[in-house]
């Protein structure tokens, strides 16, 4: 069974991956941990990657072949990433939404694991989850003619916004053994 989770930044997609991996006793993958060593690796910050993979195709291409390779040489594991239905067609398909202000106070409250990302207050954090999501899209829509927030593309669409992670893994966890 592999699992793909997509979504919204701050819906939840890594800590809900973990649970559902955790309860499904599968292993767990994530291009943002992806993303965040390569930040690092290049002496920057995840928004300065995200600029720099606007005009620079590297940062896509490593991560989309890394996804592809997994859907073809693993048979059991979830990974979050945004673009992971689409590399790994084989999966079950998961979107997680969340309003920009809930996603916004979730990685707020996470800041000692998002040491890497800097912005100076909760507005200024707000601005850059904004800027980052259409980032993102443009980046996806130039790159991929996709739009990752298009939740036809989704097997199982659940907002995040009222719920904790626990309950929006054991959905997805419930689908996934009934399918």
């Amino acid at each position: 069974m592999i699992i793909t989770i997509s979504g919204a930044l701050g819906a939840g997609k890594s800590t809900v991956a973990k649970f559902v991996a955790d309860s499904l006793k599968i292993r767990h993958h994530s291009t943002g941990d992806l993303m965040r060593d390569i930040a690092l690796e290049h002496d920057m910050n995840l928004n300065q990657l995200s600029k720099i993979a606007e005009k620079e195709d590297w940062v896509d291409k490593e991560l989309d072949e890394k996804q592809a390779r997994l859907g073809t040489t693993e048979e059991n594991f979830v990974i979050d990433a945004r673009l992971g239905w689409h590399f790994i067609p084989n999966s079950i398909k998961v979107y997680l939404d969340v309003s920009n202000v809930i996603a916004a106070k979730r990685i707020w409250n996470d800041k000692e694991n998002r040491e890497d990302e800097d912005f100076k207050d909760f507005d200024d954090l707000l601005k850059k989850v904004e800027e980052r999501k259409r980032s993102e899209i443009k980046r996806y829509k130039e790159y991929y003619k996709l739009n990752h927030h298009d939740k036809s593309n989704y097997d199982l669409v659940i907002d995040t916004t009222n719920k904790s992670a626990k309950e929006v893994a054991q959905e997805i966890v419930d689908f996934a053994e009934k399918n």
